[in-house]
């Protein structure tokens, strides 16, 4: 609901005069019913003050989604969500001129499955005349800084299309009011993208917020990308201060004590006039820093509108008494749309939320993602099974059809990552084979190198064709081992029966959306078993180097261990890089900085190195692969790796428990530290898409007061970050969000891991200190990530940071079946792909959705990976034959739509606002592919273009194309 009352400045004096002389009159007539004029419309010249009832509702934060949806758990928060949605459609059937916005559809969704036909009927009523809004329509208010792009663009489209589906409604206002930040990947993706006219949000650097109160900026067109340009532009309004109402005590859930509107004349406490001068003066106050004669009251916080017509009441009066001589109201009107049911997709959209991915809720609310992540993953792997199982039921099989035997069970290993895999750790014997099927969901053929733990060393490996494939088994290191003995207890609830003893690693070839089967059986004679890689170790080279060359890299290690010297034999690139640990002292809230560091804020006192324990390092040399095993400390460990068939470097460490027994919680971070001359200037991701630059020190839109040194520079990194000078670029991907830096020139710095001991006094109230937990024996949480990094020619890492953030981003699926008696492709098909033989996507474009919808529909996306001048030959126009990527089956319609899917584009375009802003560049050129011919079905894509298509198909492949 958006209600606009009117002051006129010029005369205020007449106004406060005249609420005087009625104020009399009204104690005159006594205590008779008043029914109070809520109704309204602008006017021109005037202050239009909207307010705009809301309840902010986290989908967890002290509570999980399920103790704030039914109200339980009250101790901790008094909350309930069903009582909001009750309550506010009961007080908006009572009065057709209040109004209400609602965000969050994982709460609405659950809502609105428990409604009789009556309720819904008369909700759908709501809906359509304005009065319930849907603002935003995602599944929940997601994060902006620790999220990927496509994550935002799933989470969002599956609120839509539940909102399409019952409702037919298009939100038009982006209403991210509490993220802890704002990228620009969501102005513009998530923004102009989906078709929204607005983005709405709260929370900004105080700096920057001051300097716009200042010079009146607090809304702005947003023009979040430079390769884009105006065709994205957006209005942007920023709240003065947070996403509650204004200062002035205008709360009125039951119980708070903002003072009420008393307008009986009969009963003490009669303070019309006073509530009046509150409510102008607030609207006074803010007006002074609004451009514009039009001011947003928000009014409500988080889980408010639990007794709906408290707030409803108090509104209403203020709207009726406010604008006697003098009254205007608006309601601002917004749509909204959504679908779907699968639990996975449910719980990933959850997972996004602000007060999720973060890490910003109470353990136990965190416990409760995690469980509904398992849930929906196992859900999802039974589907993943299952269609292995039928896409590898060959047309050869026809002789052996309905024979159990012979169908493929096959089973994923969640816990692949720490070196746990029941179905690979089996012994292998009496004529079977271990059938590994490697799936590729990228539409470009990908190659790589993939390992699984085994137990014995007697082992080899063929493809679908029986020819033997050159494998490495490498020996698990102690600090792996002991990670996975401890977290598959805590995970399984019992410890593994066996130990694995090697890493079997062997390269794999995939065709674009598809899959290739190996088999891992016993080796009968010595020379066709897996290569047995050389250790070596480092133990009395006190005072030389030791070089490890794989490929077309050379690292150099120096006597302490440590990374010193990076070369690259194609490129020609070398460079001194030396790789560091040093840890942050968690502040601890004292009288001198009553700040402490938590879970939201970064309050670091002071830094120092992690020395060394100077253990050997452990060298591992292969024909595939090599690894250095580093022990940094006792709560440190790290493993180099270079592949033969990459051109980087990855870097898996393990990390924790921190320890905390001097009293002193710790932030850990990596330093990768070079010569290059950076002059303060790096690059971060937004949200994996766009590459921002930072400037240490700097903001670009006004002066900034350096307070924070380290935090004020620290920014998310969700794919990566570079640095580069006039020679050269460093580039860092990552494999998870974490934050990242350049405090030092040519020097890139990553968190990575976090233990504190002091609460930071945001609402949470624990401490950041994560634990493990077997019986009943806790420690401090450890942790296993990766890094990926490479040197290139300056303008030349690009390519690398694209194509590679894509298959960490998307990595290939891996699952396990059994063979028994060699007969495995006599009965199933081994090799397929959905694509055309001859045919991938083009090396700047990655499919990012490949799904089928209602009514036997298919949504695609793809999208254009390259800003402009991103890189040579790839920021151009690219073009997808879908006839190519589809063969054998005939589209039969084809409709692009906007980014979540829940209105035609050319419906959203013709709907988009157009804005007119200050100093726009005189000549601007935006590249977009065109329309698409139904008959040739090419898709063209302009730079950092995403294009989302509804598909119709007939109804099945005229074959399948298997090899």
């Amino acid at each position: 609901m958006a209600v606009a009352l009117a002051v006129a400045a010029s005369l205020l004096p007449f106004f406060y005069h005249l609420l005087v002389l009625s104020a009399s009159g009204w104690l005159y007539a006594g205590a008779a019913y008043i029914a109070y004029n809520t109704s309204g419309s602008l006017v021109p010249g005037k202050i239009n003050v909207h307010l705009v009832p809301h309840s902010h509702d986290d989908v967890g934060w002290l509570k999980t989604i399920d103790q704030y949806y039914v109200g339980s758990n009250n101790s901790i928060q008094g909350a309930c969500i069903q009582n909001v949605l009750d309550s506010v459609v009961e007080a908006l059937l009572a009065d057709k001129n209040r109004k209400f916005i609602y965000v969050e559809m994982a709460f609405f969704h659950r809502w609105w499955r428990q409604q009789s036909d009556t309720t819904k009927k008369a909700v759908r009523g709501l809906v359509s005349s304005g009065q319930l809004e849907f603002i935003n329509g995602g599944w929940c208010m997601h994060d902006e800084a620790a999220v990927h792009y496509i994550d935002m663009i799933d989470q969002t489209t599956l609120g839509h299309q539940f909102l399409k589906q019952e409702f037919g409604q298009v939100p038009r206002i982006a209403w991210q009011i509490d993220p802890f930040g704002h990228s620009a990947v969501q102005a513009y993706l998530l923004g102009a993208e989906v078709g929204f006219d607005a983005l709405y949000f709260s929370r900004i650097d105080y700096q920057d917020r001051q300097k716009r109160k200042d010079t009146k900026s607090l809304e702005v067109v947003w023009r979040g990308s430079k390769t884009l340009g105006s065709s994205v532009d957006i209005f942007t309004g920023i709240f003065p201060k947070d996403y509650e109402p204004p200062p002035g005590g205008f709360y009125f859930e039951v119980n708070d004590e903002s003072p009420v509107i008393q307008d009986d004349p009969l009963l003490f406490d009669y303070n019309v006039q006073e509530r009046v001068d509150d409510f102008v003066a607030a609207a006074l106050s803010q007006a002074n820093i609004t451009r514009t004669n039009h001011i947003m009251f928000t009014m409500g916080t988080d889980f408010k509108y639990q007794y709906a017509t408290s707030w409803f009441r108090q509104m209403d009066k203020f709207i009726h008494y406010v604008n006697k001589a003098a009254r205007q109201l608006e309601f601002l009107k917004r749509g909204s749309y959504g679908h779907t049911t699968n639990s996975l997709a449910e719980a990933l959209a959850i997972a996004q939320h602000h007060d999720a991915i973060t890490g910003t809720e109470k353990q136990h609310v965190a416990d409760d993602y995690a469980k509904r992540l398992a849930i929906g993953y196992t859900e999802a792997a039974k589907l993943v099974e299952s269609t292995l199982t039928s896409l590898t039921e060959s047309h050869s099989n026809s002789g052996h059809d309905g024979d159990d035997a012979l169908a493929a069970k096959f089973e994923q290993c969640p816990l692949l990552n720490i070196s746990y895999c029941p179905a690979s750790e089996s012994e292998i014997k009496d004529g079977r084979s271990l059938v590994v099927l490697v799936y590729n969901s990228l539409g470009w053929r990908r190659e790589d190198i993939i390992r699984i733990p085994v137990i014995s060393d007697a082992i080899l490996v063929t493809d679908h064709e029986g020819k033997i494939i050159k494998s490495q088994l490498l020996p698990i290191n102690n600090a792996s081992l002991s990670l996975r003995k401890t977290y598959v207890q805590a995970y399984v609830g019992s410890s593994p029966s066996v130990t694995p003893k090697y890493w079997l690693a062997f390269p794999v070839t995939v065709e674009s959306l598809g899959f290739s089967t190996y088999f891992i059986r016993s080796a009968e004679t010595r020379g066709t078993h897996a290569f047995m890689s050389i250790v070596d170790s480092s133990q009395g080279m006190k005072n030389s180097t030791k070089e490890i060359e794989q490929g077309n890299l050379k690292l150099q290690f120096n006597h302490d261990g440590k990374l010193s010297f990076y070369f690259n034999k194609k490129s020609l690139v070398k460079t001194s890089i030396e790789q560091t640990y040093s840890y942050y002292v968690g502040n601890n809230g004292s009288d001198i900085d009553p700040q402490a560091s938590g879970a939201y804020v970064f309050r670091p006192n002071g830094k120092f190195p992690i020395e060394s324990d100077k253990v050997p390092l452990t060298i591992i040399e292969g024909p595939l692969l090599h690894e250095v095993h580093q022990q940094i400390n006792s709560w440190i460990h790290q493993i180099t790796r270079l592949y033969k068939t990459n051109e980087h470097v990855e870097v898996e460490f393990i990390i924790g428990p921190i320890p905390t027994n001097d009293g002193i919680g710790k932030e850990v971070v990596t330093q990768f530290t070079t010569t290059m001359d950076t002059r303060k200037t790096f690059y971060s991701d937004s949200n994996g898409r766009d590459f921002i630059k930072r400037i240490r020190d700097h903001r670009s839109d006004w002066n900034l007061q350096v307070n924070q040194p380290v935090a004020g520079n620290y920014y998310p990194i969700n794919l990566g970050m570079f640095i580069e000078d006039d020679k050269t670029e460093l580039s860092v991907l990552v494999d998870r969000a974490v934050g990242g830096t350049s405090l030092v020139d040519g020097q890139v710095e990553l968190m990575l891991h976090r233990r504190l001991l002091h609460d930071d006094s945001r609402g949470v109230a624990e401490n950041l200190d994560e634990k493990i937990c077997i019986d009943t024996k806790c420690e401090g949480l450890i942790i296993q990530g990766k890094l990926y990094f490479r040197v290139d020619p300056l303008g030349e890492g690009a390519q690398w940071r694209r194509s590679t953030g894509q298959k960490i981003y998307s990595p290939l699926l891996i699952a396990f079946s059994e063979e028994h008696g060699g007969n495995w492709s006599n009965s199933h098909a081994t090799t397929f792909s959905m694509m055309d033989h001859s045919y991938s996507l083009p090396d700047n474009v990655a499919l990012i959705t490949l799904q089928e919808v209602q009514d036997g529909n298919v949504l695609v996306r793809f999208a254009h990976m390259y800003e402009v001048g991103e890189g040579k030959n790839l920021s151009e126009m690219a073009y997808v034959d879908l006839k190519k990527m589809f063969p054998g089956k005939k589209i039969l319609k084809i409709v692009e739509m906007n980014l979540s899917a829940n209105q035609e584009r050319q419906q959203m375009e013709k709907k988009k606002l157009k804005w007119q802003v200050e100093s726009s560049p005189s000549a601007e050129t935006v590249v977009r592919g065109g329309l698409v011919d139904p008959t040739e079905l090419v898709i063209e894509l302009g730079p950092m273009e995403i294009r989302t298509f509804v598909l119709n198909f007939n109804n099945t492949y005229s074959h399948l194309p298997h090899r």
